[in-house]
């Protein structure tokens, strides 16, 4: 008869086992939120806390801000902000350290005010922070743990789902890093042409679904060929620079500007009617009309540009024919005064 494993063989085992299947999750997987959930999970599962949380680290701010937080009244987490050095959390994004504290109330380093917030009554904190090149990612908090049976190796384990979860926020954002830098434009850090047949596209299926209007306008900057002949292609590209920030501070925060290529633009307005559109067309007209810009060696610019306007559904059903139907309204314009807008369908340059 086969002896039965000691209690500590199974909980060995058992740490195995959330090794395994998190690395299982880190490999197989670039969503962080997934891996994230996963390791959080195994957390939970393994140490039974009554509440758990991931704080993510705010460098900008100096803060921590609950990313995952699951327990009685996590919901009302969501808006709350820890000062970095501020409880327990906060001394370990502060100090990079473990710490495991059986009993909040002899813990000087204790802030109860999300207990005061939360109607929690918290006992005992371990926190262990996320770190990475020598910067704190954030923090793995767990409350009430049956402090018992806690001792070095499970605080092993707890470190380890913490550089689990460190790797798979550094993978994310290296990923996010490098999908940014094939669908920006290095010259004026705008979307590029890459990716504006793919957000076009995006917007048709959104449209077509909820019966949504929305428009695009194509924008060709005027003898802007003159710039780079008289004052040299260094110049000329930080024209275009400075004229893709001015064009996306005019812009709401759900639309789009990209560069299309030279001195070509793009801009995508959801949600936008033809008229409402020729409105932001208008706007870009007279923002361009008014701003002069300067560089070194006292070289004053002012640019103008013909522009194009046109409209899902009523102008074209896919991303190309509505680029099309644009460029061509733009070349109306290009081939006639410069300086003004075509709309599709209207017949006219306004």
């Amino acid at each position: 008869m086969q002896p039965k494993p000691a209690p500590e063989a199974n909980r060995s085992q058992a740490e195995l086992s959330i090794l395994h299947d998190v690395a299982k999750a880190l490999t197989s997987s670039l969503n962080l939120d997934s891996i994230l959930q996963t390791i959080m999970e195994k957390v939970a599962a393994y140490f039974r806390p009554d509440n758990w949380s991931l704080l993510m680290t705010d460098e900008e701010h100096g803060e921590l801000y609950f990313a995952i937080a699951v327990g009685d009244a996590s919901a009302s987490l969501k808006s709350v902000r820890l000062r970095i050095g501020e409880g327990i959390a906060g001394w370990v994004a502060e100090h990079g350290e473990p710490v495991v504290v059986p009993d909040v109330s002899k813990d000087e380093r204790f802030s109860n005010r999300v207990d005061d917030m939360t109607r929690w009554h918290t006992r005992s904190v371990l926190c262990v922070p996320l770190a990475s090149k020598n910067r704190i990612l954030g923090v793995i908090q767990l409350i009430n743990v049956e402090m018992g049976t806690f001792g070095d190796n499970q605080l092993m384990l707890l470190r380890a789902m913490a550089d689990y979860a460190a790797i798979a926020i550094d993978n994310a954002r290296a990923v996010e890093k490098i999908q940014e830098l094939t669908i920006t434009d290095d010259c004026t850090g705008l979307y590029n042409a890459r990716h504006l047949y793919d957000s076009i596209e995006a917007e048709v299926n959104r449209s077509a679904r909820f019966g949504y209007e929305f428009s695009v306008i194509f924008l060709d900057l005027d003898h802007f060929k003159l710039v780079n002949d008289n004052c040299g292609h260094l110049i000329g590209s930080k024209l275009l620079a400075n004229i893709g920030v001015k064009i996306k501070q005019h812009l709401r925060l759900i639309d789009y500007a990209f560069r299309y290529g030279g001195d070509e633009f793009v801009v995508l307005l959801p949600q936008t009617s033809k008229q409402a559109a020729l409105v932001v067309a208008r706007r870009l007209r007279d923002l361009l009309r008014n701003t002069q810009f300067e560089f070194e060696g006292d070289v004053k610019l002012n640019v103008r540009a013909s522009m194009g306007v046109a409209t899902y559904p009523e102008d074209a059903l896919d991303s190309h024919g509505l680029i099309r139907q644009a460029d061509e309204m733009m070349y109306m314009v290009k081939n006639a005064t410069r300086d003004a807008i075509a709309v599709c369908g209207l017949g006219s340059i306004v």
